[in-house]
């Protein structure tokens, strides 16, 4: 990357689809500084965010109606300092 250039980074999209009713589900990461951001409902029930993301490995939770928990699509985790565990994204460069 040349001096003075900023990387937009690569857009990812983050899904969850409950196996019931849920009212609010929320991402948070390492990518938010932990802080939640909100997931937008869609047609088919599930909810959808994308985030521009540098390449580079990534934890994250999902807040589902107040409760964090991991990416049940995503078979990667890590343990945190807390003793739970954290879902790991891991975005490659483009060569």
């Amino acid at each position: 990357m040349s001096k003075g250039k900023k990387s937009k980074g690569l857009t990812h999209f983050f899904t969850f689809r409950p196996n019931g009713d849920v009212c609010q589900v929320q991402l948070a990461g390492c990518f938010t500084n932990w802080k939640p951001v909100s997931m937008s409902r869609q047609e088919d029930g599930g909810f959808l965010v994308s985030l521009r993301l540098e390449p580079g490995v990534y934890e994250y939770k999902f807040i589902v109606d107040g409760h964090w928990i991991t990416d049940p699509g995503h078979s990667s985790w890590a343990l945190n300092a807390y003793g739970s565990f954290n879902s790991v994204l891991s975005i490659e460069a483009f060569k």
